[in-house]
């Protein structure tokens, strides 16, 4: 994209208050604690108390997810006392849309409130000796979309124009993921994660360079939305689902539908350790 055709902060700024506008004329909630549910992992969401859902269709500006396995709601509830938002599934930059409205929803969820918010995927893993099903706390990524959501106009309302990176996936945040998984016996593995363009699977070439770049796993989101919420001061985490090796590394091809059946395999685990991690973040100052 050009930086002539990029939107100007101030439409970014205006349709995110749209977004926030028609929220709040709705739902009385003031998250505290935001969840983004990656591929097959949405069911964690109607778990919540009190649940509130409005299909992304019905909210201004809000992209329409045409992936299988994202529901595309936003969800409002609570859980062991904590006021949660929830996105049930996410746009990609590879279904078609500009990157500002990638992050719509992260960037909704934190001027809605919340200022802690974690970030789940499903991921393909680099290495020969981990599994389909691992999980994956991410300590940091590698960007490699080729774009990023503060390309253009700056809106300092929003946050700096060259905003630190350095600690993008909090340290607290991911101890505690750690100390619940522990804590509840899953085994929970610790990573980078590459996030490319897709939605083409890697190519065995490509897993190589990545690999020796220093990433643990690959996938196709999160990166963006870290970039978008770190950049208006909001604490973020991300975990992993390993739903398949990448290419090169097993003897199956590659599918999205075993990306899904992997990640709901692993549904139980994953809602024990959000629902425990929820209930010591909202402890959290």
């Amino acid at each position: 994209m050009s930086s002539s055709s990029l939107p100007p902060a101030s439409s970014i700024a205006a349709r995110l208050e749209d977004c926030v506008f028609a929220i709040r004329k709705r739902v009385a909630i003031v998250p505290r604690v935001g969840v983004v549910l990656g591929s097959g992992l949405g069911a964690f969401a109607d778990t919540l108390e009190g649940l509130i859902k409005f299909a992304y269709s019905d909210l201004p500006h809000m992209p329409e997810s045409t992936v299988s396995g994202h529901d595309g709601k936003l969800c409002f509830g609570s859980m062991s006392g904590v006021p949660i938002v929830c996105m049930q599934g996410r746009v990609h930059l590879y279904e078609g849309h500009s990157v500002d409205r990638v992050v719509q929803g992260v960037r909704t969820m934190a001027r809605l409130g919340a200022r802690c918010v974690l970030v789940t995927n499903a991921a393909g893993c680099l290495h020969e000796s981990w599994s389909p099903g691992d999980l994956m706390a991410v300590t940091d990524h590698l960007n490699l979309t080729g774009t990023s959501p503060l390309v253009g106009g700056n809106d300092d309302a929003l946050g700096p124009r060259f905003p630190d990176m350095t600690n993008a996936y909090d340290l607290e945040i991911r101890e505690h993921l750690i100390d619940v998984a522990r804590e509840a016996g899953i085994p929970l593995r610790q990573g980078v994660y590459a996030g490319l363009l897709g939605p083409q699977f890697e190519t065995p070439a490509e897993v190589r360079m990545i690999r020796g770049l220093g990433a643990d796993a690959v996938g196709m989101s999160t990166v963006v939305e870290v970039i978008a919420l770190r950049h208006m001061g909001v604490r973020v985490g991300a975990m992993s689902c390993i739903t398949n090796l990448a290419a090169g590394l097993g003897t199956q091809p590659l599918d999205h539908t075993e990306v899904e059946a992997t990640a709901t395999r692993r549904r139980p685990e994953l809602a024990t350790l959000l629902s425990a991690w929820i209930a010591r973040v909202g402890r959290t100052p």
